[in-house]
């Protein structure tokens, strides 16, 4: 394992926003299955999922990998040995 790699301010973020909008997909996720024709919730549910992608993708770009076993590209070398790992903040 390597050592712990220094990340900036943008990084926790970052991931602090991925955090709120995991929250908010849950929640919806939660709703829709009771609540399945609500289409103002469906609407949020799919912008709040795009919105989730975008930033995912932005700090996959800037910080690595944030999902294994094929979720996440990793870029050369192999990212998953850097840390912190997201999961550890």
């Amino acid at each position: 394992m390597s050592e712990t790699t220094p990340v900036d301010e943008r990084y926790y973020q970052l991931l602090l926003e991925l955090q709120a909008l995991d929250f908010v997909l849950v929640e919806l996720t939660l709703y829709l299955d009771t609540h399945s024709n609500d289409f103002d919730a469906l609407q949020q549910f799919n912008q709040i999922s795009e919105q989730r992608w975008k930033i995912a993708c932005e700090f996959e770009e800037s910080y690595g990998p944030l999902l294994q076993f094929g979720l996440s590209y990793s870029r050369y070398p192999w990212q998953w040995n850097d840390t912190p790992w997201p999961w550890q903040v």
